[in-house]
């Protein structure tokens, strides 16, 4: 195929790229577990905090792919197993903070910017960024149809956006869902659910620890 300099990613791989990247973001995950725990704690701004600190981990990662930073941490098992180790310890600290945040109106510590720089952290210590760099985007990518670098920053943006989405999707949902159940007030039931949250996120942190294990 002849590359073409404004649109050098093959249309053709563009959209299952997409249908691809949405199916990765919906699958229940860390993220998508802290989101819905934080808003219910904290509200939706600090929950789009969040998103937006994510969302630069994602970034960070993207474009370290461009230049193989990503490759050399997918193939250096101690590195690899040293970022896995520290992701699975802060998904358990953020859930320890969950939990026993829970009985607060607002269980973050006051500092607008603490979600935003929990979001980047947890993003930047999550293996499975890392590697979705390394193996799905590749696939994705024509070496006839155009420089490498210029189709990694193409499907890294867009993916980036539908991440973007869907977090921003969970935060609101989960906004929703808080005020209709009368959680956003310390109660019985608001503590119970806020637990329930935190319970949620130790799992998850057990469930990367299996899942990205040798």
């Amino acid at each position: 195929m002849i590359p073409h300099v404004a649109w050098p990613v093959d249309p053709g791989a563009f959209w299952p790229f997409l249908v691809a990247v949405a199916f990765v973001e919906l699958t229940p995950g860390p993220n998508m577990a802290w989101l819905a725990a934080l808003t219910v704690a904290e509200g939706r701004v600090a929950g789009l905090r969040a998103v937006a600190g994510v969302t630069l981990g994602l970034t960070i990662y993207m474009l370290a792919s461009v230049v193989g930073v990503t490759g050399v941490i997918a193939a250096a098992p101690d590195v690899y197993a040293a970022l896995r180790l520290a992701g699975v310890a802060y998904l358990l600290w953020l859930a320890f903070e969950a939990w026993r945040g829970a009985g607060d109106i607002a269980a973050g510590s006051g500092d607008g910017a603490a979600p935003f720089r929990r979001g980047l952290i947890a993003n930047l210590l999550n293996p499975k960024a890392a590697v979705f760099y390394v193996t799905l985007l590749p696939g994705f990518i024509a070496p006839d149809h155009g420089a490498f670098w210029s189709q990694a920053l193409i499907l890294g943006a867009a993916h980036i956006s539908v991440s973007v989405a869907i977090h921003a999707g969970i935060v609101l949902l989960a906004d929703r869902m808080a005020r209709y159940l009368g959680v956003t007030t310390p109660s019985p039931r608001t503590i119970a659910l806020r637990r329930a949250l935190a319970i949620g996120i130790g799992l998850v942190a057990v469930w990367l620890w299996w899942e990205t294990r040798a």
